[in-house]
C-alpha cells in the first residue's frame, strides 16, 4: 500500500454561515490540498465532524471529493461506529469505487476488551472489498488497541493494511512498528509526534495540521522518510506552535480558524462544537499571516 505512505490530510467539512455544508469552499481545500504536495485525502473523518451530519450530507460530502479530485490522489473513506453490526451494513452499502481503503476507528463509549475489538474488525474484514486501516484515538473511544492485538490483526488479516496510531504514545507506535509484519503500515494520528514516528520506521501520517500548511509538512513528512532528519526538524519546530494552537480548544475548530484566516472557508462548526475565542483566533490568524507557505 505504497500509496498510503507520506502524508495524508484528515479533511473537514466546511459550513456555510447558514449551517450546510459549503461545496464550493471544500472544492477549494481539495485542489488547495492537491495542489501543495499532499499525498491522499481521508474523507469522513473525526475532523470532518462527520458525527454531526446527515447520511444525504455525507453523500454530499463524498461526491464533492471525488468530484474535485477527478482521480488525482488516493481517497481514504471514514467507516467506523460502536455496532459492528451497523458498520457492516455501511461497508456493505456503500459504493466504494471511488476509493483506495477505508479508516475505521475503534469502537467508542461501549470500552470493549482487546478480544472484543479483536472480533469487530475480525468481522469488518471478512465482508471489507477494500483495505482497511484501524484508527486507535484512545482519547475520544476511552479504549486503547494494544500492541499485540494490532499485531494479531495484521498477521490474520491481508485486507487489514494499516494502522492511524492516535494514542500520542511514541513508545507504543515503535511497540506495534517491532510486532506487526513489514509490509504493515504504523500511521501516526498524531501531530506533534508525526515526524520522530516517521523516523522510527512509521509510513507518514494522517493529519489535522497538514491541511493547513500542506507544503511545509508534506515536505517534513517526505525529508523523514529519505532520514534527512535535521531538514525534516527544522520544519517540525516551525510549525509546532501551531499544532498547540489547534488543538487548543478542540478539534476542528482551531484548523477552520486556520482556513478562515486563509480565507479558504468559513469557521462555521455544528453545535455541540464551537468555533474558538477571539484571543487564540488572533493568535491563530498571525501565526497564519508570519508563516511562509
Amino acid at each position: 500500500m505504497k500509496q498510503l505512505k507520506g502524508t495524508g490530510v484528515a479533511l473537514i467539512t466546511p459550513f456555510t454561515n447558514k449551517g450546510t455544508v459549503d461545496t464550493a469552499s471544500l472544492t477549494r481545500i481539495v485542489n488547495f490540498q492537491i495542489e501543495n504536495g499532499i499525498d491522499y485525502l481521508v474523507v469522513l473523518g473525526t475532523t470532518a465532524e462527520s458525527a454531526v451530519l446527515s447520511k444525504e450530507e455525507k453523500q454530499l460530502v463524498i461526491d464533492t471529493v471525488v468530484g474535485a479530485n477527478a482521480g488525482r490522489l488516493p481517497l481514504v473513506l471514514g467507516i467506523g461506529g460502536n455496532n459492528t453490526r451497523a458498520v457492516i451494513d455501511e461497508f456493505t452499502a456503500t459504493d466504494l469505487t471511488a476509493f483506495t481503503a477505508i479508516l475505521s476507528v475503534s469502537p467508542m463509549y461501549n470500552k470493549p476488551s482487546q478480544e472484543g475489538i479483536y472480533r469487530h474488525f475480525a468481522a469488518i474484514a471478512s465482508v471489507s472489498t477494500k483495505p482497511i486501516i484501524l484508527y486507535n484515538v484512545p482519547g475520544r473511544t476511552a479504549s486503547n488497541m494494544e500492541p499485540q492485538t494490532v499485531a494479531r490483526l495484521a498477521r490474520e488479516f491481508k485486507n487489514i493494511v494499516a494502522i492511524k496510531e492516535a494514542k500520542g504514545d511514541l513508545v507504543q507506535a515503535m511497540e506495534m512498528i517491532v510486532q506487526t509484519p513489514n509490509d504493515f503500515l504504523i500511521i501516526s494520528g498524531d501531530d506533534m509526534i508525526a515526524l520522530p514516528m516517521t523516523l522510527a520506521g512509521g509510513a507518514g501520517v494522517i493529519s489535522v495540521i497538514a491541511q493547513g500548511f500542506p507544503k511545509a509538512f508534506s515536505s517534513m513528512i517526505n525529508l523523514a522518510l529519505q532520514r534527512e532528519v535535521d531538514q525534516s526538524y527544522a520544519i517540525h519546530y516551525k510549525i509546532a506552535p501551531a499544532i498547540n494552537y489547534i488543538f487548543e480548544q478542540g478539534n476542528p475548530a482551531g484548523i477552520k480558524a486556520v482556513f478562515a484566516a486563509l480565507k479558504l472557508c468559513e469557521s462555521t462548526l455544528r453545535l455541540p462544537l464551537v468555533e474558538v475565542d477571539a484571543v487564540l483566533n488572533e493568535k491563530i490568524k498571525a501565526f497564519v499571516q508570519a508563516f511562509e507557505h
